[in-house]
């Protein structure tokens, strides 16, 4: 993966990283939200369509609100917000793949 400089510079600039904790949080919360929206992702190619696009919506199944979940990572403790659809049959390949430590 490659980050251009200016869009890290921009990032470092308008989040005012100075410390070395700060840049950890930063990196924690742009990890949190891409796991965020990598299940929302693996949650809309289950279904086949994606949040909000009903009129592409070809199945009974869909959305159905979202569970609290605590997990491990290498930046330390994380809360996310796994999606979750009506019939419970979405195998979840990327939950399987992070350390659950307790369901809030």
């Amino acid at each position: 993966m490659v980050l251009r400089k200016e869009l890290l510079r921009e990032f470092i600039k308008e989040n005012d990283l100075t410390t070395t904790k700060e840049i950890q949080n930063a990196l924690k919360e742009v990890f949190t939200i891409t796991l965020q929206e990598m299940l929302e992702a693996e949650l809309d190619d289950h279904l086949g369509y994606s949040k909000y696009d009903y009129k592409n919506k070809e199945t009974k199944n869909s959305r159905n609100g979202n569970s609290s979940k605590r997990v491990i990572s290498d930046l330390g403790e994380l809360e996310i917000a796994v999606p979750r659809d009506r019939y419970g049959d979405l195998n979840r390949r990327l939950l399987k793949s992070i350390k659950l430590m307790y369901q809030a």
